[in-house]
C-alpha cells in the first residue's frame, strides 16, 4: 500500500499552478517547462491543452510534470501555436483523472479550454441549479461549474458570457482561458490567487509565479490586477477588461509565508527577501540564548537565515534533507513507517549533541511534524531545543484553493501556545505575530479595517461570502434540531 510521507500530510497544501502563452511556434513544449517551475503549486495531476488554429488537442495525467511531458511523442502530440497547463493539488473534487485540467468543452461559439488555480466557495450550491437546468457534469471539479455558467449564459459575444459567469462566482480564482479566438488570464476581484503576465519575445505568457518565466527565458511585465482580465488575441492585440471596477485587493498572505518559491517576485517583492524579514522579525518578537539556528528544511531556511542574522546567533544544517525521496513510499507497518521519517529527514548528530538549538518553520498545521523533528533533536543529543514559527498560530481553515484540514485538526485551534508546546515537546515555542508578519511585508501593521492581504487561516476574518459552507453549518443545524425534536 502506498501512503503519503510523514513529513507531507502536516503541511498546508499548495492549491495548483497555471501557465498559458499564445503565438509561438513550440507552445506545448513551453507550457511544459513552465509547468516544471511550478511543481510545488501541485504533484498530484498535469495536464496541457494546445490549439493549432484548427482544432484543440489535450493531454492530461495523473503525477509529475516530468514523466508525462518529458517525451518527444506527447509534445508532437500537441501541436499549435498556443497552449495552457496545469499541475494539480485537488482542494475541490476527488483526484481522478476527470478532474484533471485544463478541463475542456466544445460550446456553442467553438472550443473551451480552462485551466484554475483557486476555490470557488459557491460552487455547490450553483452545481444544483445547473444541474436542475438541465446541465450534464463530467467531474467534480469546482471549475467546470464556470464552464456550464459561461455555456448557458443568455449574453451574446463569449466575453460578455464570460463576464457574465465570472458575476456569479464566489471565492478565489485565477484563470486562464483558450478559445479559438484567442487567451484569456484574470483574477477574482481580490486577487487572492496570484497570476502574472510576462514576455516571450513576440509570445505573452500567463503564469501562476514570475519563476517560470526565468525557467523559460521569459521576462517579467507585470502583476495580472485583482479583478482584471487580460485578452490576447491570434492577431497578438492585448486588451484588458475590468468589470468589476475598482476593487480592494487582499492577495494570499501565504504566498510570501509557504506557497511560492523563494526565487518568485510575489506583489512586486522577493518573495526570499520577505522571508528573511520574516525570520528577522521574529527574533525580535521572540528571542532565545541558543547556539545555532536550525532551518527546517526546506521551506524554513530563508527565515532561519534571517533569525540567525538579527539574532547573531550562527545558522547551521542541523536537520540533512534527502532530495531522492517522494511524495509516497511504501510502508507495511506502522515500525516501518515510523523509521520511514528518517528518509527524508536526519539530524545532524555531530553538530547537535550537547548544543542549544532554535528550529526555525514556516507554519504548524497539526503538530505530527513539529513532534517528529523535536523528537529527532532529542534523540541526536541537543541540550534544548526550542521552536520558532514564521506564521502567526494557523487557527482557521481556508476556502480558496488551499487544502487544509478541517478547523477542529488545526493544533492551534485546539490549544493554546502553552498546550502546543507541551504536545510537540519543545523547551519553548513562539509565533511571530500579525502585526510582525505584515510589518515583514513593508506595511506599518495590519490594518483592522479592509487588511491588505486575506489572512483569514490566522485570524477568521475571511474577505468573501462562503455560501457553501455556511450552507453546511445550516444544515448541520437543521439535522441536529431535527434529531433534538424527536
Amino acid at each position: 500500500m502506498f501512503t503519503t510521507n510523514p513529513f507531507d500530510d502536516d503541511k498546508l497544501r499548495e492549491e495548483c499552478g497555471v501557465f498559458g502563452v499564445s503565438r509561438t511556434e513550440t507552445a506545448s513544449a513551453i507550457v511544459a517547462l513552465g509547468l516544471h517551475a511550478l511543481q510545488h503549486r501541485g504533484q498530484e495531476a498535469a495536464g496541457i491543452t494546445s490549439w493549432d488554429g484548427h482544432e484543440f488537442h489535450t493531454h492530461r495525467a495523473m503525477g509529475h510534470v516530468a514523466g508525462n511531458f518529458d517525451r518527444d511523442e506527447v509534445i508532437r502530440a500537441l501541436p499549435g501555436g498556443s497552449a495552457c497547463g496545469h499541475v494539480r493539488y485537488s482542494t475541490t473534487g476527488e483526484t481522478s483523472l476527470r478532474n484533471v485540467q485544463p478541463l475542456y468543452a466544445e460550446l456553442n461559439s467553438g472550443g473551451f479550454a480552462i485551466a484554475h488555480n483557486g476555490n470557488i466557495s459557491n460552487a455547490m450550491k450553483l452545481r444544483r441549479e445547473l444541474i436542475r437546468r438541465g446541465s450534464i457534469f463530467q467531474s467534480t471539479s469546482d471549475t467546470e461549474v464556470i464552464i456550464h455558467l459561461v455555456a448557458t449564459s443568455s449574453y451574446r459575444t463569449l466575453l460578455d458570457k464570460f463576464i457574465d459567469a465570472l458575476k456569479q462566482i464566489e471565492g478565489a480564482y485565477s484563470l486562464i482561458v483558450m478559445t479559438p479566438e484567442g487567451m484569456i488570464a484574470c483574477r477574482d476581484p481580490l486577487g487572492i490567487r496570484p497570476l502574472v503576465m510576462g514576455q516571450l519575445g513576440d509570445s505573452t505568457i500567463f503564469a501562476s509565479e514570475t519563476v517560470a518565466f526565468d525557467v523559460v527565458g521569459a521576462d517579467y511585465v507585470r502583476t495580472i490586477d485583482p479583478g482584471e482580465l487580460v485578452i490576447v488575441t491570434n492577431e497578438g492585440e492585448i486588451r484588458s477588461h475590468r468589470p468589476f471596477g475598482e476593487t480592494n485587493a487582499r492577495p494570499c498572505i501565504f504566498e510570501h509565508v509557504y506557497f511560492s518559491r523563494p526565487d518568485s517576485i510575489v506583489d512586486g517583492s522577493s518573495v526570499y527577501s520577505v522571508r528573511k524579514a520574516i525570520g528577522a522579525q521574529l527574533a525580535i518578537e521572540n528571542p532565545v540564548e541558543a547556539d545555532y539556528v536550525i532551518p527546517v528544511p526546506d521551506s524554513g531556511v530563508p527565515a532561519a537565515i534571517g533569525y540567525a542574522q538579527e539574532s547573531n546567533i550562527p545558522f547551521e544544517l542541523g536537520i540533512i534533507r534527502s532530495h531522492y525521496i517522494g511524495r509516497t513510499f511504501i510502508q507495511p507497518g506502522d515500525k516501518v513507517r515510523h523509521l520511514g521519517v528518517k528518509l527524508k529527514h536526519n539530524a545532524n548528530r555531530a553538530l547537535i549533541e550537547g548544543k542549544r538549538i532554535v528550529l526555525i518553520d514556516d507554519s504548524i498545521v497539526r503538530g505530527t511534524t513539529s513532534l517528529k523533528i523535536v523528537q529527532m533533536m532529542r534523540e541526536a543529543g541537543a541540550a534544548e531545543v526550542h521552536m520558532r514559527i514564521a506564521s502567526p498560530p494557523t487557527k482557521h481553515s481556508c476556502f480558496y484553493g488551499v487544502d487544509t484540514p478541517e478547523r477542529t485538526k488545526l493544533l492551534a485551534h485546539k490549544l493554546d501556545i502553552g498546550g502546543m508546546q507541551d504536545f510537540i515537546h519543545a523547551d519553548s515555542l513562539a509565533f511571530i505575530s500579525i502585526d510582525g508578519l505584515y510589518k515583514a511585508l513593508g506595511e506599518a501593521k495590519r490594518a483592522d479595517i479592509r487588511p491588505q492581504y486575506c489572512d483569514a487561516c490566522f485570524t477568521g476574518d475571511y474577505p468573501t461570502t462562503l455560501t457553501d459552507q455556511d450552507d453546511v453549518v445550516v444544515k448541520n443545524q437543521l439535522e441536529l434540531l431535527a434529531e433534538r425534536v424527536v
